[in-house]
C-alpha cells in the first residue's frame, strides 16, 4: 500500500515544481486558482505548509488548460 502525503512544506513544494521560493509566493500571490497555504502558529518564523491533493488536483488543471491551449 503506497500512502502520499497529507500536506507537504513550502521548500518541499518548491523541489516538486522545480521552482524557487520567490516564485511560489509570486504564484501563491497571483494565481486565485492555486492552494491557499496553511500556517502552523502564529509566529512569522511558524512553519508553512501545503495540501498535496489539492496541490495535485491544480497541477492536473494546468496541464489540461495548457493542452487544451496547444490544440
Amino acid at each position: 500500500m503506497t500512502t502520499s502525503p497529507i500536506r507537504i512544506k513550502f521548500k518541499t513544494v518548491c523541489e516538486l515544481l522545480d521552482i524557487s521560493r520567490e516564485s511560489l509566493r509570486h504564484i501563491v500571490r497571483n494565481d486565485a486558482s492555486f492552494p491557499r497555504p496553511i500556517k502552523e502558529g502564529d509566529t512569522k518564523q511558524s512553519p508553512v505548509y501545503f495540501d498535496y491533493a489539492e496541490l495535485i488536483e491544480w497541477h492536473n488543471n494546468k496541464k489540461q488548460s495548457l493542452a487544451v491551449l496547444e490544440v
